[in-house]
């Protein structure tokens, strides 16, 4: 059966905002004509802001020169609604879970812009409603450095106990107030907590895995899982082979996939799990590296026993949920 799923993290506008090349693009892990061909209901587009002079952080060399943030953010953002003004038939921008449904039925897939890393917010709350209005619905409050809204996830347990800051906490609540979803993925454990004290509504880790099957700090451990599924939150599983697995062989398999969610359910039940694959956010070697071969995925966990009904929810019911309860 093909299940109309929605994924909800993606790095590839931070590939394509020179480049522009957002529905056909062979080289990239996704590209709108992909989604179409594998009947993809809906895509969350991240936009990144590359870690550029923080801390004295850069990319390395082969990484291109980015703009500022604020330049980078109109350019990324306008190639996304370019790209669905240039294609109409196949593609439509989503601001609310109805807009999906109604591009569903129209044949057209969706995108939701988002923010990856709240930086750009720099202390100013008046920036949320800017945002807002600018068609963002997701923001993931750090990456992996710290910002005024709080601090990132470290293998070092004192910087994995920090919170969010006063300003932080104020941000969770003007986001749950406006309909911006908070997304504690790449978050210190003491930044999720104090989300899932502060927050309203469900919030979301777009694209965390399981920390009992593969100890990595962006991974959730089974008690956070637990307090995100009794928020009404959801997790979206990230296909990075270092999130996946420990044996260090920087794949890809279909069956730790299988692994993840099925813990996932274990753990938090059936209504915490959904997609968030990080495509053109990853290296290495994948079984599922591209939108059309997303189908393996509900192959297996067909045969591994999960009914229609979970493979449902996985796909696009429990995002579709959490739209509707938090926009």
């Amino acid at each position: 059966m093909n299940y109309k799923y929605i994924d909800m993290h993606c790095d590839t506008l931070l590939k394509e905002f020179k480049n522009k090349k957002l529905y056909d693009n062979p080289e990239n892990m996704l590209d709108i004509s992909r989604m179409v061909k594998a009947g993809q209901a809906a895509q969350f587009f991240a936009i990144f802001f590359p870690p550029q002079n923080i801390n004295g952080q850069t990319l390395p060399e082969e990484f291109p020169v980015f703009p500022s943030d604020e330049q980078l953010f109109e350019q990324a953002r306008t190639l996304l609604f370019e790209t669905a003004e240039k294609y109409p038939e196949h593609f439509g921008i989503a601001f609310t879970s109805d807009d999906i449904k109604k591009n569903i039925n129209m044949g057209r897939c969706s995108a939701i812009l988002t923010i990856e890393d709240g930086r750009m917010i720099n202390g100013d709350i008046s920036m949320l409603p800017f945002f807002y209005d600018a068609g963002v619905r997701v923001i993931g409050l750090t990456w992996n450095y710290s910002n005024y809204i709080g601090f990132p996830n470290s293998p070092d347990p004192d910087k994995m106990s920090l919170g969010l800051t006063d300003f932080g906490k104020e941000a969770v609540y003007e986001m749950n107030k406006l309909g911006i979803i908070v997304d504690v993925s790449h978050l210190s454990d003491g930044g999720f907590l104090d989300v899932a004290e502060v927050s309203s509504k469900p919030f979301i880790a777009s694209h965390s895995n399981c920390r009992a099957l593969c100890n990595h700090p962006r991974n959730l451990t089974d008690k956070m899982i637990k307090t995100l599924a009794t928020h009404g939150g959801i997790t979206g599983l990230n296909f990075c082979p270092m999130f996946l697995s420990n044996d260090g062989k920087n794949n890809s398999r279909v069956e730790d996939l299988c692994r993840h969610i099925i813990h996932l359910i274990n753990t938090g039940g059936e209504d915490c799990v959904a997609l968030g694959t990080d495509f053109d956010g990853i290296s290495g070697e994948f079984e599922i590296g591209q939108p059309t071969e997303m189908k393996k995925l509900f192959m297996t966990l067909e045969q591994k026993g999960l009914s229609e009904r979970q493979l449902e929810k996985l796909a696009y019911g429990n995002v579709l949920r959490v739209l509707e309860e938090s926009l």
